[in-house]
Parts: C-alpha cells; sequence; structure tokens
C-alpha cells in the first residue's frame, strides 16, 4: 500500500478540511504526505489555509497517527479507493472536489473506472408521470443494452426504477449513495445491485443521510458520467443540482420534453433554455452518444487502415487512444498553436477519423 493512499485517508480525518482544499493541497504539494509533515509556513503557502485553519490542521494531526488511523478505519471500511489509487474513476479526478476517500461494495470490473466502458447518469423526480416512467424504462433498457454502465441514485421514483429496468436487463447499474454504505443495505435494489453492479459512497460506515450530503452526491452523479440524462424534474429539484454539476463539469446534458403544463417536468424547460439537448427518439440519443468509447461493436481502426494523411494529421490523430479530449487537451498533447490545432480536427473531422461532441470535446472515430 502506498503512502499516498494512507494520507488521504488521514487528511480525510480532519473534518475542516474539504474535498476542493484536500484537492488544492494535494495540487501544491505533489501528494498528501509532504503537507501532512510540513510545518505551519509551509502550510501557509497554500491558498485558502489561513492561521487558524492551519492551527486546526497542527492540532488534529497529533491526534492522528495515519498508520493506527488506517488500521482502525478498515475495521469497518474495508473496501475504498483514493485519488492515489490507479482503480480511482479517472472521470472524478477532473473535478474541483473529487473525494478523498471512495467507498465501494459489488463488482468491480475493468475499464469502467478509466472510461473504457461508459457510464451515462439517468436521474429524475421521485413522483414521476407514466411518460417519464415509461421513457426512463425504454431509455435505460436501450443504453443497458449497447453496452453503457447507468449511474443513480437508488432513489424512489426515476432513479430507482430506471436501475431496476437495467438490472431486468442484464445490464449494469453504479448506485450513489449519500450516506455510508451500510445505510441501504436492507433495500432490495440495493442487494440486487451488489449482485451484479456497484455501489459507491463518500462517507465511511454508519453515516446517516444528512441534507448537505445529497447536493454532495449529486456532484458524484455528474462527476463519474460523461452524459447526464434528466427524465424529470420540477422546477425545485435536487435533479437539476445533477445536471447544473453536470454543466459545471463540461457534461453532456440530456432532457426529455414534455408539455408546460407538467408540472414534474417543468425543471426540464429551464436545462433547455440552458443549452441542454432534447431527447426525441432512443435511437437518436445513442447516435449522439456515440462517441463515448466503448459503445461500438466494430473494432478500432489502426494506422494501417488510415487513408493516405500527412504525419501532422497522422501526429494529432493518434493522440486520442480511446477517450475524449478537450481541445486544450488536444493542443496540449500536440505542442502545437491553438489555430493549427483546429484546423487538423477539422480536417480529421472532415476524413470520419474525429468525432466533435458538445463542447469542443473530441473522440477518435470507431
Amino acid at each position: 500500500m502506498s503512502n499516498e493512499r494512507i494520507y488521504w485517508l488521514a487528511w480525510s480525518g480532519i473534518s475542516n478540511i474539504g474535498p476542493v482544499l484536500l484537492k488544492r493541497i494535494a495540487d501544491h504539494f505533489g501528494g498528501l504526505e509532504i503537507p501532512w509533515l510540513a510545518d505551519r509556513n509551509t502550510l501557509a503557502q497554500v491558498d485558502g489555509l489561513g492561521p487558524s485553519l492551519i492551527e486546526s490542521i497542527v492540532a488534529k494531526r497529533k491526534e492522528i497517527k495515519p498508520l493506527d488511523f488506517l488500521e482502525k478505519h478498515l475495521e469497518k471500511n474495508p473496501n475504498f479507493w483514493t485519488p492515489a489509487d490507479p482503480q480511482y474513476p479517472k472521470l472524478l479526478l477532473e473535478i474541483a472536489s473529487p473525494p478523498p476517500v471512495l467507498y465501494y461494495s459489488g463488482q468491480v470490473i475493468e475499464g469502467e473506472n478509466t472510461g473504457a466502458v461508459p457510464c451515462i447518469t439517468l436521474v429524475g423526480t421521485r413522483k414521476p408521470t407514466f411518460h417519464g416512467r415509461q421513457w426512463a424504462k425504454k431509455i435505460s433498457q436501450n443504453l443497458a443494452q449497447e453496452g453503457f454502465t447507468i449511474v443513480s441514485s437508488m432513489a424512489n421514483g426515476i432513479d430507482g426504477e430506471a436501475q431496476q429496468h437495467v438490472i431486468e436487463t442484464g445490464g449494469r447499474t453504479i448506485g450513489i449513495l449519500a450516506t455510508g454504505l451500510d445505510g441501504m443495505s436492507t433495500n432490495r435494489l440495493y442487494q440486487n445491485i451488489q449482485k451484479s453492479g456497484l455501489l459507491l459512497s463518500e462517507y465511511p460506515h454508519g453515516t446517516k443521510g444528512q441534507k448537505g450530503n445529497y447536493a454532495a452526491r449529486n456532484r458524484l452523479l455528474a462527476g463519474l458520467s460523461r452524459a447526464v440524462i434528466v427524465i424529470e424534474a420540477p422546477e425545485i429539484s435536487g435533479t437539476l443540482s445533477t445536471a447544473r454539476y453536470g454543466n459545471e463539469f463540461g457534461r453532456d446534458i440530456y432532457i426529455l420534453p414534455n408539455s408546460p403544463d407538467v408540472e414534474e417536468a417543468r425543471g426540464c424547460l429551464k436545462l433547455i433554455r440552458e443549452g441542454a439537448e432534447v431527447i426525441t427518439s432512443v435511437d437518436e440519443l445513442i447516435l449522439s452518444l456515440g462517441g463515448l468509447p466503448g459503445l461500438s461493436k466494430k473494432t478500432s481502426k489502426t494506422d494501417n487502415d488510415l487513408p493516405k494523411i500527412s504525419d501532422e494529421l497522422l501526429n494529432i490523430w493518434q493522440i486520442f487512444s480511446g477517450e475524449i479530449l478537450s481541445f486544450d487537451q488536444v493542443v496540449f498533447k500536440s505542442n502545437l498553436p491553438s489555430s493549427i490545432v483546429s484546423g487538423l480536427l477539422l480536417e480529421l473531422e472532415l476524413l470520419g477519423l474525429v468525432q466533435q461532441l458538445p463542447g469542443m470535446r473530441y473522440q477518435k472515430k470507431l
């Protein structure tokens, strides 16, 4: 076990250091072991660490012996990842507030953490209409059959029903809890997901559901997936916060439309005004999501399959290795001016070798 993993856990025991600030500390020092041992003046170099907070950190460090803390923690929390672990979901590392500890239970599959098996979040109201229920079933089952992992909260209504439909289809689903993993252990859906899917929480064993936990969970629902689908949401709804986190994280947002007269779906109209994509058919939705890795049943193109292209185009094309990259990431990896990269990406699109996705993101076309 790496020291970094131990120190991510130790820092999580300091209650007044949240995920955003902890990531800032880790980024500043290149890890969390160095700041755990650092003096007050060294800690003060981190933006956001004022004198009173530093004194609190120093006092709390004296109470926590990292190895002893780990041993005690493992008694009730044997399975967890930290950002130092290779199994930690890569998409969560993109957000400003990745959980320092992510607890899991169920079946872990290779490739899901890297995005090679694409995750799609599907959420909605706890009081859906018949229209919403029918579409939740249709969308969740079709996406599951296409190889997507469906992420949701297991809540009553759209979330839980969609996940149950995925299980019945033989697909895979991930449930994210706002309590410790033991908080819903007697729930039938929880038990079904544990057999074939995965359960995640950023809270240790014994944590009860508190108001702030649900908003925090919603950021994980958005952060874990490349796209968020909202089936129905009233104007005041936690579902809307999941979609807005998705916007903040650069995820694609898809909305099931309904009449303005339907109270359970009025929040969706707000999201459409904010730029969300409208779902008009399951086939079009799947086509729109088709740039995500893991969907196509075809084998990927190799260099030998390519049409004759310039070395510059080939270099850009080879930057992509299954993952979706933002325009800025392509510029950084290519070490070329953005104006040149823009032109090369356009050429690759016209050749059918690269596909542009919403939010100036690009994917190698399979």
